[in-house]
This record gives structure tokens, C-alpha cells and sequence, in this order.
């Protein structure tokens, strides 16, 4: 089954919450780590397997959520209730989505993996999923004087996490019920669905502190005996004399632009990329691994040489931390499909985290004089 035959899959992601507690005078998913703020780590991750992204902001906020995603993602005014977010962000959801995932804003390092597991399950037949971790804590239910008054197994209870991901008609089922949860999956219990529960992962922490902050911090922060590489990669094409030919730039197809000449797609945007990543893992360049002498790659996609260099790296060892792509040219335009390129590139790459800017040169060089286009790239990994 292809990704377009899938079932779409929208995320919402209720962002209501202050960062009080984080000692913030702003909303929580606009406090920063690792200069971004927790939204945007947290759209970065579901980018790659959402169809549709649909933010529940702070009532006043709404612009700051906009001025950060523009028309890639919905925003809806939030309630009063994380509960009343999600309902406000279920009205919200295109005709053609039939599977929803729910997010916290504060478990913004939660990856892309973890909401892949969390789709597989639906789609082969669950209809409510939750990630959770083992309890390691002894939890005891104490009363209203400070008494014990009951131990727990701790063997049968979960730390639930999210994305957690539903069936639309049964989670909108459960919100039109006029409940209200901590969780969604609370809700849909209350339907008498049989909820699965997934294996979930550390890094799906719930940012809330000062503390969790710093915490989170360390995921993205290597520490000084960490193997970090990086890499530097280029491409350049000439546009094609033949007017049939596509145009394939940053995983995505333009069809108001004539394609470049190449032995492949000529898509510069992955192909620099891949230039980055062999450079960073010592692994050659994008023609010592995908040369012109090999048939095998006549034609092939940009999504197929960054699918194949991210196999390549994680054989040698490596995980990428971040990629960057600067696109060089005076057509196509990028600005109204960044996005799209971006969350294109990031599902080629496995999830990566992926950011895709743009220039011209103001009329210099072969760019410049619009014969053709080209990019540079910066890749960031690390040795497993």
C-alpha cells in the first residue's frame, strides 16, 4: 500500500497551556529550547505522517502560531479545557481524514517514530492507541489527613504519553459525549473501547518544569564525548531545453516550472543534501555513491538517494541530528510550499529534523540569469 492509498492522518495539537510553571509570561508551546519553540519541535516531528496539522492556540495568541507556520497548519482559538481545545479542533478537520492523532504541545521531542508505531496500530485495526512507559515508583492513593490509603502494582499501571492516536468517528464520538479528561483516551474508556497500549519512549518527556526543560535540553544537546560530524554538500542543474520536462524540487513536483537536465530527477535541493550527509560520515559524495555510470539511478527520485543515504549512514553507524537546504534560484517559488518541502524531505530522511530556506543571487551568475538552479546543504549527525 503506497502513502498516497493510506488513510489521512491529522494531528491536532491542543497549545492552550501558560508556561507559568516554567516561569514564562507566554503560552507554554512558545517557550523556547534549543532556540525553537516547543510547537515547533512538535510539528517538525508529526509533519512527516499528518496530512493535516491543526493547532488549539491561547485565545489572543493566534497570530504568533500563524506568523510561525503561515497556511501549513491550522489554528483554531482553544477552550477553556484541554478537552474543549480538542473539540474545537475536531470541528476543524477536512472532509478526508480518517485517522487523528492528539498531541501535547509540552511533549514537543516525542519523534516521529513513536507516531508511526502509534498509525500502524490503527491501521491494522485498532481504534484508540496510547503510548506509555513502565512505572518504576511505587504509587500509593493517599487521603484526605496524608494517610496511606492504598499500594498499587505497579506491574499493571502505565505512564501514558502521547500522540495518541483514534479513529476520527470514535474520537469524535467521545468528545461529542461533553466529557472532559486529562487524556483523550479517558474519554473514549468511557465509550467502552478497547484502548491499546504501545511500548513509548524517554524523549517523549512532559516538558512542565524548569526542571523538564533542562531535561529535554540534553536530548538535543550532545555532550562533549559525543561523536558529532558534519558536512557540507552542493548541486547545480541547468533547466531543460525539453518543456516536458518535470520539475522535481525538495521531494515535491512543480508543475508551472520546466525541470533541469540530469542524470536523475535533478532535484538539487535532496541531492545537496546527500552530498552533506556522505560528507559528514566520510562516505564519499553523491557521485562516488549514485554516479552516472550506474543505471540503477537513471532517473531516480530525490525521495529515493535520501532514503537510500539515510540506509547508508545508519549502516555506518550514524543518526542525523539536522539537516539545512538553502535553495539558490529565481523560480519556482518556495515560500507556499516550504512546508510541504520541508515535511517531504524530513519523511525521506526518516523524520530528521530538516529546515529549507531560499535566495536568489539578484540577477549574478547562472542562477542569477535564470538558466538554472542550485543549493547547498549542512548536515549535522552523530555516531550511534
Amino acid at each position: 500500500m503506497t502513502r498516497s492509498s493510506l488513510p489521512k492522518t491529522a494531528v491536532i495539537i491542543p497549545a492552550a497551556g501558560s508556561g507559568e510553571r516554567l516561569g514564562a509570561n507566554l503560552p507554554k508551546a512558545l517557550v523556547q529550547l534549543v532556540g525553537r519553540p516547543l510547537i515547533s519541535h512538535a510539528v517538525a516531528a508529526v509533519s512527516p505522517v499528518a496530512s493535516q496539522i491543526i493547532i488549539a492556540a491561547p485565545a489572543g495568541h493566534e497570530k504568533n502560531f500563524t506568523d510561525l507556520f503561515g497556511d501549513s497548519v491550522t489554528i483554531v482559538t482553544g477552550g477553556a479545557t484541554r478537552s474543549a481545545s480538542v473539540k474545537l479542533a475536531l470541528s476543524a478537520l477536512e472532509s478526508d481524514i480518517e485517522l487523528v492523532l492528539v498531541h501535547d504541545a509540552a511533549r514537543s521531542l516525542a519523534s516521529t517514530d513513536l507516531a508511526s508505531r502509534v498509525i500502524a496500530e490503527l491501521l491494522a485495526g485498532e481504534k484508540a492507541v496510547i503510548p506509555a512507559m513502565l512505572v518504576t515508583d511505587t504509587i500509593k492513593k493517599v487521603d484526605k489527613k496524608g494517610y496511606v490509603a492504598k499500594t498499587y502494582d505497579r506491574e499493571k499501571l502505565r505512564a501514558v504519553q502521547t500522540p495518541q492516536g483514534f479513529v476520527r468517528s470514535v474520537l469524535e464520538k467521545a468528545h461529542a459525549a461533553g466529557g472532559d479528561a486529562t487524556d483523550d483516551a479517558g474519554l473514549v474508556e468511557e465509550l467502552g473501547v478497547d484502548v491499546k497500549v504501545i511500548a513509548g519512549e524517554d524523549r517523549a518527556l512532559k516538558i512542565t518544569t524548569q526542571q523538564d526543560l533542562a531535561d529535554a535540553h540534553r536530548f538535543l544537546v550532545p555532550s562533549e564525548t559525543t561523536d558529532i560530524r558534519a558536512g557540507v554538500g552542493t548541486d547545480a542543474h541547468a533547466f531543460s531545453a525539453d518543456p516536458s520536462r518535470p520539475m522535481w524540487l525538495a521531494g515535491l513536483l512543480w508543475l508551472d516550472v520546466v525541470g533541469v537536465d540530469g542524470h536523475s530527477d535533478g532535484d538539487v535541493a535532496a541531492h545537496a543534501i546527500c552530498d552533506a550527509l556522505f560528507a559528514a560520515a566520510s562516505l564519499g559524495d553523491l557521485g562516488s555513491n549514485f554516479g552516472t555510470s550506474d543505471p540503477k539511478y537513471a532517473g531516480a527520485s530525490g525521495e529515493t538517494l535520501l532514503r537510500e543515504t539515510h540506509q547508508r549512514l545508519r549502516l555506518a553507524g550514524f543518526s542525523i541530528m539536522n539537516v539545512s537546504v538553502q535553495i539558490v534560484g529565481n523560480k519556482p517559488k518556495l515560500s507556499a510550499r516550504r512546508e510541504e518541502a520541508r515535511a517531504a524531505l524530513s519523511e525521506a530522511l526518516g523524520g530528521a529534523v530538516v529546515s529549507v530556506s531560499a535566495t536568489t543571487t539578484d540577477g549574478l551568475g547562472f542562477t542569477g540569469e535564470g538558466k538554472g538552479i542550485s543549493a547547498i546543504a549542512t548536515a549535522l549527525i552523530v555516531r550511534r
